[in-house]
């Protein structure tokens, strides 16, 4: 491979970086049927919306936390501002959040958090010279100990964006947060668990709220609460110390892919970059998996759903409606409980991050949700099992020049127990863990064509149990995040440009299983979106182009089931189909 010239090598790079996934931006209105002279609302169809209390009204409460435009944001620290405290009687917290922007710009990250606990990851949609806007409505009720502080709390938000001759657009963002009565006698117990009724005593040792939040984030929030991991070996930790009366502990994590990760799934292996002497940095495969340690101790992995931004592999696809999670990016949970017979001993311990076969970059942060005995001062609790073997890894690649077959499969399996012993009883949680990813990458046509295949499973089983080893609950976790990718290139003559075409198809199953007392309390969300079309792309601007959209959710739980089909072709709503029936046939 050495002896090929200079220039068909940065040729074939050129090709490589056409060809994968990229991240783009529209610098010309596509023309459509719809008057573009008007702003447009971009949105996402997951359905249903914000539920509020049976029998609510007017907002106990409401607060307009903060208004900003972020302009020439990138390398400032968060925007704050403070919350005040709502003195009136409320059970649910409801996160209203407005953006608008015009001109032209890429996507953006940005995020929320309540006294450095982050309570919303989101992402911008890409505007249009006559301007776009979207707003996102987020039940935080599960944040209440942060949000019921008598003095108030204090609300950062993160967008950092970059404001020049070429990229004009600047977010104008308003948050608000309103607080709603409840005229139930049931404000101890969530909603979703009311159904299950369990024996009064473990009312509260089921409860869904926790009574303390401890941010797992950066002390260092000039660069934003987020933790950066730049590498595989980039590891992150935060010390914390937990009251010595905890029972139940609740790690909720936040995570989102950016620069040579961004498309991680569609990243071939060193070795076929090594041998091309291509000059990309998108390397180290197609798997990533976030890990999690205590004291450097695993205590669990996470499944990254592969969120798309709005400027991601066809940016005609997201208009209006966005990728699955772009607009409220998923966050992960585990039951860290069995781990407190380490940590109930007064003393500082360490919480890792890392993430496998990472490049540049993932930002991760977490909150550590924590449930407190109200009787006792002290509790007691034992790690008695721990079993956490290493990553089983297979990887084949098969390649001529830039022609090539890259198989993957990684699969890990984690139990871990202990027992805690609070004036609840004395019980022990049980927590099993299964992750099982494979993926399949072609290249063709001198990397001009790629094809990608992604399946992830995940199912996380978690028990407690009395002394006499009966299950007084099992919470059963089943997630499913399948990819398939198709882009093709062709190089426009005469010309500096190049036609892309891209076809693409990604879903987002989910499915809980909760029982407790022989009542059996079952959700579900499946979401699945499919976009073909093509685009002519100079540079990362792109030109031209044709673009549709389908998406499908439905979502079901105890209070039923809501369908929702919707479509789009060249940013215009084709059609929009909702119903709340499961025996619908569409």
């Amino acid at each position: 491979m050495n002896s090929i010239p200079i220039l068909l090598l940065l040729l074939f790079s050129a090709i490589l970086s056409r060809s994968s996934p990229d991240r783009f931006i529209l610098h010309r209105p596509i023309i459509t049927t719809t008057n573009t002279s008007s702003p447009q609302e971009y949105f996402d169809p997951s359905f249903p919306s914000v539920l509020l209390p049976a029998g609510a009204g007017d907002p106990s409460c409401s607060h307009a936390v903060l208004s900003h435009s972020f302009a020439n944001s990138f390398g400032s620290p968060p925007v704050s501002a403070h919350l005040p405290p709502c003195n009136s009687s409320w059970s649910t917290a409801i996160l209203d959040l407005t953006i608008s922007s015009s001109g032209d710009q890429y996507d953006r990250i940005a995020a929320i958090w309540i006294d450095g606990a982050e309570i919303l990851r989101t992402s911008t949609a890409e505007p249009t010279p006559s301007g776009v806007f979207w707003s996102i409505r987020k039940d935080i009720t599960r944040y209440a100990p942060l949000l019921r502080h008598p003095t108030g709390a204090l609300v950062s938000v993160m967008l950092e964006n970059i404001i020049d001759e070429t990229l004009t657009g600047v977010y104008n963002l308003n948050l608000s947060i309103h607080f709603y009565s409840n005229d139930t006698d049931d404000d101890d117990l969530p909603s979703d668990l009311l159904s299950l009724s369990p024996p009064p005593l473990h009312h509260s040792l089921f409860k869904d709220q926790p009574d303390l939040i401890l941010p797992i984030s950066n002390d260092n929030s000039s660069s934003g609460f987020w933790f950066r991991i730049e590498n595989e070996t980039d590891l992150h930790y935060k010390t914390f110390v937990i009251p010595s009366n905890t029972y139940r502990a609740i790690l909720e994590v936040f995570i989102s892919s950016h620069g040579d990760d961004e498309f991680w799934y569609s990243n071939p292996p060193n070795i076929y970059i090594d041998k091309n002497n291509l000059t990309t940095t998108r390397g180290n495969g197609a798997f990533r998996n976030v890990f999690i340690t205590i004291d450097d101790k695993f205590a669990g992995s996470i499944m990254p759903f592969p969120v798309i931004f709005t400027g991601g592999i066809n940016p005609l696809f997201w208009s209006p409606i966005v990728a699955i999670g772009a607009f409220d990016l998923p966050s992960y949970h585990l039951d860290i409980t069995p781990f407190l017979g380490v940590l109930l001993d007064g003393e500082p311990h360490e919480l890792g991050f890392g993430v496998t076969n990472a490049t540049s970059f993932w930002l991760i942060d977490a909150n550590l949700h924590l449930w407190l005995d109200p009787i006792s001062d002290q509790v007691e609790a034992e790690l008695i099992h721990h079993q956490a073997p290493p990553l089983v890894f297979s990887a084949d690649a098969e390649f001529k020049k830039l022609n090539g077959t890259f198989k993957l499969g990684a699969e890990t399996k984690v139990h871990v127990s202990g027992w805690v012993n609070s004036s609840h009883g004395n019980f022990t949680t049980d927590v099993e863990q299964k992750m099982k990813f494979k993926s399949l990458i072609f290249f063709r046509n001198n990397g001009d064509f790629k094809e990608v295949l992604m399946k992830g499973k995940l199912k996380t089983d978690v028990k407690i149990k009395d002394k006499l080893n009966v299950v007084l609950q099992r919470k059963a976790f089943k997630a499913k995040y399948p990819l398939y990718l198709v882009t093709s290139t062709l190089k426009d003559e005469n010309s500096t440009s190049y036609t892309m075409k891209t076809n693409l198809s990604h879903s987002f199953n989910e499915k809980n299983l909760i029982v407790a007392d022989k009542v059996v309390h079952s959700s579900s969300v499946v979401d699945t979106q499919n976009g073909f079309g093509w685009m002519r792309v100079e540079g990362h601007s792109v030109l031209d182009g044709m673009a549709n959209t389908e998406q499908s959710y439905r979502s079901q739980d105890a209070g039923g089931c809501r369908l929702r089909k919707i479509g789009a072709k060249d940013g215009e709503i084709l059609y929009d189909n909702s119903t709340n029936s499961c025996a619908f046939v569409w």
